[in-house]
């Protein structure tokens, strides 16, 4: 009995010892090929087993094998799965995981995109699955709601017409890149995200930089940049079609084809997409076709060409004026009330829309010119045709104070045009007293961005480059809709007074604007060590402007045409990040921006013998500090950031005594923004991910300017000009948000998310030039916070892989002001504003093939 005791001891013994054998501990992080980027949640699976981890937020693994030798898979969504062999304990080191996208790498190279823990900048990453998931039938930005420090509105509530600030700055202080290349119109920095519709189907990645950022070239990045990353092409062979519906007729499809990487080198996608809606908001319906064309060409392991066109051709109705808040109330429709709109013969017609195509093209070239040195560059164009439309003439669809009009339907009802017709009819030789016109802004746009990167040495990467670009803005208006009448009488044209002008016919102005742009950055990059990372970074730029008016002056005027002005700008900034631990980093940054002044600034009051030659650059001085702790279940970012604006364009305009128009510089203007942002991620289990944002902003005019003495050219003091707007808050945007969103799990094929953010000290619009006596600061809007929740479910289809997405924001159909333009005395009986949308919802399916 006792050998046979032992016996059976040393069996267990044995099998224990054999179990312990084989198995292995195999370690390793996964990263992004190019850019060394995390991947977070990648799979880890010992292959021909149900055995896996997933990595945690440094993209670092540690897996123990059933087996002593075999092979583990490595997946991750968007990139070419990796097998690796191993046999007993492994420690791998960085495993890159390629994008499953041809090219993809080297655009993310052109575009700046910033490497969390080592790039010193505030940082924030959407990639592609998390914005098929909840964008929907939202406007492209507000993707970014929960992200912190920013604010996005639906503005109206047009089709396309969101708008997005970054630290209280709005677009026109944001610099907005596509593939690395700008967007921001050139003569006033201004974004117009309808130009961009189809976004949202074919983005890869979507970055935002807060504050400095890491873009190399030197774009008016004051509040941030948002880096917008397209797909490329698919390395393998495949497609989808899609389709969704939502609230009040929307209905959107779409098709999307990649040829895979042919034995050739080729590689190309296309997609489409259509979408047609009635819009949230009364008389906003939308029509849009959105296109994406991809092709690619791997000539050799030295050069890759790339040509990528996209663009979203779309119209819409919008609600471009806002109104008092007791107007809503008032009105039958509440929130959805817009006074815009109207019928003519039986039709909707638009009192005021916007219409615009503006596909951009671009081609790249990469190439290796040997282990360390590479030169990517772009040459692109885009060619912008369309505007806005409104009325001219005599405006008849003002309201009576109780809401009557003659010329509208009912109280607060839509406009009557038939009306309009009628008396247009009857005036007949006389000509139309009120019409509908479109102001046009079309454009022709072209630049060269090329980046060379060289590694120095295992320690030091320089990255220098040089940016070009050339802009001729196409400015008139012209006679859409002459409403029944037979012409409209138009006196602004110098060359044909008395103009009796139809349909197409150009009238009120005419003019062209000539933007030139040479720009040329270089940054140094310095790994002191393993942990400890610097940079140094350099742009200067010249920014040129030509205004041509082919109706305030005769064609023989020498003054039609003037000549170009030249303003130098630039930027220097720098920075550090130092990796604590595995799991604490700091890092700081310092930046020194000179901004050119826009076009408008410079040709004032539309005129080309009123010249601003001497307007001064914007001056941007920031400050930030930054601690980020990451762990096998929570990632953590704090932000402190200090913005000095200084000498805000701000302009005087006189007479002078022989009637001339004159102009003066006012500066000192000056505003600082400043504030904490805190976001985290926390793994609560293997199905349940949690995360936070808080924002507390202090936004505010710095001082006042008073007692400015404005002379004219004899030296003749014409006005004292006083502003005072000292501790009066920055308008426009919440400076306070907080936000706490759930991402459950409850298989690999199906998650829930909830998300609320919470926008808080919110001040009505106003323009600082516009006080000019001792007053209340500007009116502090409700504070309201909002639900959205969306659940995607995937599942087998025949042989397909197909899913379906339900979203539904503004859950609990909250009531609440977004926007507003201060008024009267600051209070809420004067401001003009824009309700917030209700509840809305969205279905979408996908198949993929």
């Amino acid at each position: 009995m006792k050998k046979t005791t032992n016996l059976l001891i040393m069996v267990i013994v044995s099998l224990f010892t054999t179990v312990a054998i084989a198995q292995s501990t195999i370690t390793g992080t996964v990263v992004e090929a190019g850019t060394n980027l995390p991947l977070p949640g990648a799979n880890v699976i010992e292959k021909g087993t149900s055995n896996g981890v997933t990595t945690d937020f440094d993209g670092n693994f540690s897996i123990t094998t059933q087996s002593n030798s075999g092979e583990i898979v490595i997946s991750y969504i968007g990139y070419n799965s990796k097998t690796i062999s191993f046999s007993g304990n492994a420690a791998l080191g960085k495993v890159e995981m390629a994008s499953s996208q041809v090219g993809l790498e080297e655009i993310q190279i052109i575009a700046s995109v910033a490497v969390d823990r080592k790039t010193p900048v505030a940082v924030s990453t959407v990639k592609a699955a998390d914005i098929e998931l909840k964008l929907g039938s939202q406007e492209f930005p507000e993707i970014l709601k929960s992200t912190p420090g920013i604010y996005v509105t639906k503005a109206g509530g047009g089709f396309g017409d969101g708008q997005v600030r970054m630290r209280g700055f709005g677009s026109v202080n944001v610099a907005v890149m596509i593939n690395g290349i700008p967007v921001n119109d050139m003569e006033n920095g201004r974004v117009f995200w309808s130009n961009w519709a189809g976004l949202g189907d074919v983005t890869s990645t979507m970055q935002t930089q807060r504050g400095l950022g890491a873009a190399k070239i030197a774009v008016p990045s004051i509040g941030g940049t948002i880096n917008i990353i397209t797909k490329t092409t698919d390395v393998e062979e495949g497609g989808n079609v899609m389709t969704s519906v939502g609230n009040d007729g929307y209905t959107k499809y779409g098709v999307t084809y990649s040829t895979g990487l042919m034995d050739n080198g080729f590689a190309a996608t296309v997609s489409a997409a259509s979408t047609t809606g009635d819009g949230y908001v009364d008389g906003t319906q939308f029509s849009g076709v959105s296109y994406f064309v991809n092709i690619s060409k791997e000539f050799n392991d030295q050069h890759k060409l790339a040509f990528s066109a996209f663009g979203a051709k779309q119209q819409h109705g919008q609600r471009q004026n806002r109104q008092l808040i007791e107007t809503y109330r008032n009105s039958e429709r509440g929130r959805k009330f817009n006074a815009d709109w109207g019928y003519y013969n039986g039709q909707v017609t638009f009192q005021e829309d916007n219409f615009y195509h503006k596909p951009q093209i671009s081609l790249n070239h990469y190439w290796n010119l040997n282990d360390n040195t590479s030169i990517n560059s772009s040459a692109y164009v885009s060619f912008g045709t369309g505007g806005g439309g409104g009325i001219r003439g005599v405006n008849k669809f003002t309201f009576n104070a109780d809401g009557s009009s003659e010329y509208r339907d009912g109280l607060y009802g839509p406009i009557n045009f038939d009306k309009i017709a009628d008396e247009n009819e009857a005036l007949g030789a006389l000509g139309s007293e009120t019409i509908l016109r479109a102001s046009r802004n079309d454009h022709n746009w072209y630049g060269l961005l090329s980046n060379l990167k060289t590694n120095l040495n295992d320690q030091m990467v320089l990255q220098v480059g040089l940016d070009f670009r050339s802009y001729k803005g196409i400015h008139f208006q012209e006679v859409t809709n002459l409403l029944g009448g037979q012409y409209f009488l138009d006196n602004n044209d110098a060359n044909n007074p008395n103009n009796a002008a139809r349909v197409g016919d150009k009238i009120n102005y005419d003019n062209d604007g000539h933007v030139g742009w040479v720009g040329a950055f270089g940054q140094l990059e310095y790994d002191i060590t393993e942990n400890f990372n610097a940079f140094v970074a350099a742009a200067v730029s010249n920014t040129s402007y030509k205004r041509v008016d082919r109706f305030n002056y005769l064609d023989s005027d020498p003054l039609q045409e003037t000549d170009r002005y030249n303003f130098l700008g630039g930027s220097i900034k720098g920075g550090a990040n130092y990796r604590i631990d595995g799991n604490h980093n700091v890092f700081a940054n310092i930046g020194y921006f000179e901004r050119a002044p826009e076009f408008d600034n410079v040709f004032l009051n539309f005129s080309n013998d009123n010249i601003n030659e001497d307007a001064p650059n914007q001056k941007i001085t920031s400050y930030e500090l930054g601690y980020g702790y990451r762990s096998e279940k929570l990632a953590a970012n704090v932000n402190l950031y200090r913005t000095l604006w200084n000498d805000r364009t701000e302009i005087f305009s006189f007479q002078q005594p022989d009637g001339t128009r004159a102009s003066a510089n006012i500066l000192g203007v000056n505003a600082i923004h400043q504030g904490i942002e805190v976001d985290f991620v926390y793994k609560a289990t293997d199905r349940l991910e949690i995360n936070g944002m808080a924002s507390l902003g202090d936004w505010r005019w710095a001082k006042n300017v008073t007692d400015v003495q404005v002379f004219n050219e004899e030296q003749e003091l014409i006005e004292t000009v006083n502003l005072f707007i000292k501790d009066v808050h920055v308008s426009d945007a919440a400076q306070t948000t907080f936000g706490l969103g759930t991402n459950y799990k409850f298989n690999l094929d199906t998650r829930l998310i909830v998300d609320y953010v919470y926008n808080a000290d919110i001040y009505a619009r106003f323009d600082p030039s516009d006080r000019n006596e001792p007053g209340p600061d500007a009116w502090k809007m409700p504070s309201f916070g909002l639900f959205d929740v969306a659940m995607q479910h995937g599942f087998k289809f025949g042989p397909f892989d197909a899913t379906l997405t339900a979203r539904m924001n503004n859950v609990f159909d909250t009531e609440y002001i977004p926007d507003a333009q201060d008024g009267s005395g600051s209070t809420a009986d004067t401001a003009l504003v824009w309700i917030g949308f209700g509840r809305t919802f969205n279905l979408g399916a996908k198949l993929n093939f």
